[in-house]
């Protein structure tokens, strides 16, 4: 698995903040502030992905600022009688160049199935946004010892749909389910064996796997950052509950530039 690691392709760190249902357009504008003076250096690739209804205010407050802006989540359809649906294209309209897709908050509490996330990625992917594919494991089928089986059926739902060489283009967030807003967060041993089996399985189904960036997600937080940015096949970050403070998101960046 190590052929594969980050020895091979300079891959540049990427971290994403996702604020989930927070936010308002006072505690939006202080935040974006923040971030704003605090992004400096190009050596890390920053996201962040406010609420559907903010996405016009950080687009607006970090334009020309090296900060992207992201949506949590959109349709699969492209448009017409769906009421309460965003489609891809009305994200792209505004100015958004990435996407979470298939968040395991999405996967558990909203029902959205391997089917409903691979039809969301090739939505993301045809109007030109930037997917990030979240997958991961709960603590039982962790302890059942089914971690990489789960992992690899979830990327094989997107595989099979996309195909090796469009799959390449999407950005893989491995998220355990159990290390999520819980304060709990998996070593970086246990991190990376995933990580490296992630990279394993897409070489395996013909993807360019050694290009393509691998997220870690699950109480990511200053403190922990930088000893898991430090294993081989972990390219950055999706971060909770630290990317709504501007120390901690700022902190995690730094550890990431100097990983």
């Amino acid at each position: 698995m190590n052929d594969l690691a980050s020895v091979l392709v300079v891959r540049k760190k990427l971290v994403v903040g996702n604020w989930k249902m927070n936010g308002s357009l006072a505690r939006n504008a202080a935040l974006l502030g923040g971030l704003k003076a605090a992004a400096v250096g190009g050596e890390v690739e920053r996201v962040v992905c406010p609420p559907y209804p903010y996405l016009v205010q950080a687009i607006e407050s970090l334009a020309g600022v090296p900060i992207a802006v992201g949506a949590q989540n959109l349709s699969a359809i492209k448009e017409g009688a769906h009421t309460g649906e965003v489609s891809a294209s009305m994200l792209t309209d505004l100015g958004c160049r990435w996407v979470i897709v298939g968040h395991s908050e999405r996967r558990n509490l909203y029902g959205e199935d391997d089917v409903a996330v691979a039809a969301k990625v090739q939505a993301a992917l045809d109007a030109k946004l930037m997917p990030i594919l979240c997958v991961g494991e709960t603590l039982s089928q962790r302890e059942a010892g089914q971690a990489e089986s789960i992992v690899h059926r979830q990327l094989d739902g997107v595989v099979s749909v996309l195909g090796a060489e469009r799959a390449g283009a999407v950005v893989v967030a491995y998220e355990p389910v159990w290390a999520i807003g819980t304060g709990r967060t998996a070593s970086p041993e246990q991190a990376q064996a995933i990580h490296a089996s992630i990279r394993a399985f897409l070489a395996s189904r013909g993807v360019n796997a050694a290009e393509v960036r691998l997220l870690y997600g699950g109480s990511v937080t200053a403190a922990n950052a930088a000893s898991l940015f430090a294993q081989a096949d972990i390219d950055g970050a999706l971060v909770g509950g630290a990317s709504l403070q501007v120390e901690g998101f700022s902190e995690i960046c730094v550890a990431a530039a100097a990983s």
